[in-house]
């Protein structure tokens, strides 16, 4: 499946396949991205560790200068944006990816401009491109803030989608959104990945714990979270378990997207269970390890996800977790990590009202652990993408991930 003339050579490890020069394309090559910012850069240091050449292109926010070294060894250039912060405008952006010769291209994400540059490379060099949409693809997502996308689709992203040489999807369920709207490209089921951590290292207790047990959420303070939801499990469950409601307290971390934060707030003191909820703020590095370590269980009620980062990070720190089949891991319920939930508040306080003083957590943390060990390693993930990629330039048979 050739595109174009490439400039490949062999590596000795035939493996890997060959050697290509590969180019990551993001929104955002720093925290703002979520959890897209530890998998797309795990990610490509995978492919960077195999012999490839990766470099990555993002748009410029307040805190790429600071994540840049993150990415290291790989090279890194942060373009400025002009016009909407939503879309990312960036015509220096597309100035390099013209000027750019790689053999292929890997854009994660939508909706916005880095996907009309990546296109315009498309066609002006008949090389393959791989899309990532990173569950942004979803029923869910699509029906969140809907207007601005379908005007998206008509004018750029449909025909970016439909011009990719393969999809990449997290997980069957991410599939099958793809193939409901009408996309008919090759896709390649790929998980996220993790690297797990050395649990015999205890590093200190954040100082927002107090003496109670701590289920934690950690992510992107957004309504697709279902934290609203979540909240109000947590009023039910004072009502429904008072004597497991006085050991435990419920924390919600991570960095506030479009302002949802102080909403949140204000239900915690609604419902009157503010000194029952902490709010730790956006938590990186040996801090969100930390917290990881310490707490007790680990809650994810979302609408949508693609394969969401936090929960196998919960795995790999020995976390009970509570989840959503939105969280796309079914692999997680099969394994016994893992207690299924609805978005929905009734639901959620059942289910942490039966489970999360019960001895069954502590089984669910080691299947999670053994399961994030050996489905969901970062160095098998990044031989998964290397095998596509080297099908999508001629150099390797189609690989078994691939749907046709």
């Amino acid at each position: 499946m050739a595109h174009g003339l490439l400039h490949k050579t062999v590596l000795p490890d035939a493996d890997t396949g060959p050697r290509l020069d590969i180019g990551v394309v993001t929104s955002s090559i720093s925290r703002n991205a979520g959890g897209l910012f530890e998998s797309v850069r795990a990610g490509a240091i995978g492919l960077h560790k195999l012999g490839h050449a990766v470099s990555v292109y993002g748009i410029e926010d307040v805190h790429a200068d600071e994540d840049a070294p993150a990415w290291a060894p790989i090279s890194v250039r942060r373009f400025r944006h002009s016009g909407p912060a939503a879309f990312g405008y960036s015509r220096s952006l597309g100035r390099a990816l013209d000027d750019s010769r790689h053999d292929l291209l890997h854009l994660h994400g939508l909706w916005m401009f880095p996907s009309v540059a990546v296109s315009r490379w498309r066609a002006r060099t008949a090389r393959p491109v791989v899309i990532s949409p990173r569950g942004m693809l979803d029923p869910w997502a699509l029906r969140n803030s809907a207007r601005r996308k379908r005007i998206a689709r008509l004018v750029f992203e449909d025909r970016n989608l439909r011009g990719a040489a393969c999809l990449h999807a997290l997980a069957q369920a991410e599939a099958d959104a793809m193939r409901a709207i009408g996309l008919t490209n090759p896709i390649a089921i790929i998980p996220n990945g993790i690297h797990l951590p050395d649990l015999t290292q205890m590093p200190p207790r954040p100082d927002w714990m107090d003496g109670r047990r701590t289920l934690l959420f950690l992510g992107r303070i957004h309504p697709k979270k279902g934290l609203s939801e979540t909240l109000a499990a947590w009023a039910l469950l004072e009502a429904r378990a008072p004597w497991l409601f006085r050991r435990w307290r419920l924390a919600i971390a991570g960095w506030d997207d479009g302002g949802h934060l102080t909403g949140l707030r204000q239900q915690a003191e609604d419902l009157g269970i503010s000194e029952d909820v902490v709010f730790p703020g956006p938590l990186f590095g040996a801090d969100k390890a930390a917290a990881l370590r310490h707490s007790d269980g680990f809650i994810l009620a979302s609408h949508s996800e693609g394969l969401p980062m936090s929960v196998l990070e919960a795995w790999a720190y020995r976390l009970p977790v509570f989840m959503t089949d939105a969280c796309n891991l079914p692999e997680g319920f099969a394994a016994g990590a893992a207690v299924r939930i609805e978005p929905e508040p009734a639901d959620i306080a059942a289910r942490l009202a039966e489970h999360l003083d019960g001895g069954a957590t502590g089984i669910m943390a080691v299947a999670g652990r053994d399961l994030a060990a050996s489905r969901f390693s970062w160095s098998a993930i990044a031989g998964e993408h290397a095998a596509l990629n080297a099908w999508l330039t001629g150099g390797g048979p189609r690989p078994d991930c691939v749907r046709p």
